[in-house]
């Protein structure tokens, strides 16, 4: 896969260098490259916002440097998915990571000020699929946060990312519950016992406890998941 990102502060985005998913990016797994917003400006002060039509406070992101960094990122492949980080948009969800994870190419648009020329989304849809996506009910000073999560959330499910895939399916949202407790050795810690089940050696009973782990720790959690 590979995922183009465009923000106005791309050092942002150093992090992505550590742990699994830079060793996806050494190997070619992952192919990930991030981009300066401001290197398809023209001026000499390399201007990406201006002020709002309407009046209003703050500035709001010009069109230009956009399109032309969406024209050539667009065209290096066939059916781009393109994604702008917005509190106005979709929730982010698990579901929406592993329907991301098989797309070809994500291009992730990160915003900041008050938001971006509402152009260019329009024109965006004309280069591929435009997903608005938001990680949640709140407001952040721009789309690089929101960016870095998305890329690890749907990074990890590429294939050869996580070493052993059988942790994901026992992850929590993966099948709509959060996940069981875990625990290692020692088997007592400061006065706090490892449950005798997982010490049983019986598989079946083992996974039957940490379903009803799942479920009782959904239902006091994140009740919202379990529905009516």
């Amino acid at each position: 896969m590979r995922i183009d990102v465009v923000s106005i502060f791309p050092s942002y985005f150093d992090g992505l260098a550590l742990s699994l998913l830079g060793k996806a990016r050494e190997s070619g797994i992952l192919d990930l490259h991030v981009h300066d917003l401001r290197d398809w400006t023209s001026d000499r002060h390399r201007t990406v916002d201006d002020t709002p039509y309407g009046g209003g406070a703050g500035m709001v992101m010009k069109p230009e440097p956009w399109g032309l960094a969406l024209d050539e990122l667009a065209a290096s492949s066939s059916e781009p998915t393109i994604i702008f980080p917005s509190p106005a948009g979709e929730v982010f969800r698990q579901a929406t990571a592993r329907d991301l994870a098989q797309r070809e190419h994500l291009i992730i648009g990160c915003g900041r000020y008050e938001g971006i020329d509402e152009r260019v989304f329009e024109y965006a849809a004309t280069l591929g699929e435009v997903r608005l996506v938001s990680l949640g009910d709140y407001v952040l000073n721009g789309g690089e946060v929101a960016a870095m999560a998305m890329i690890e959330a749907v990074g990890r499910l590429i294939p050869g990312v996580v070493g052993n895939p059988e942790s994901l399916v026992e992850e929590s949202h993966e099948d709509g519950l959060l996940e069981y407790p875990s625990y290692t050795k020692p088997s007592a810690w400061r006065d706090r016992a490892v449950p005798e089940i997982l010490l049983s050696g019986n598989h079946g009973a083992i996974a039957a406890w940490r379903r009803d782990q799942q479920v009782e720790r959904t239902r006091v959690r994140r009740p919202d998941l379990l529905g009516d």
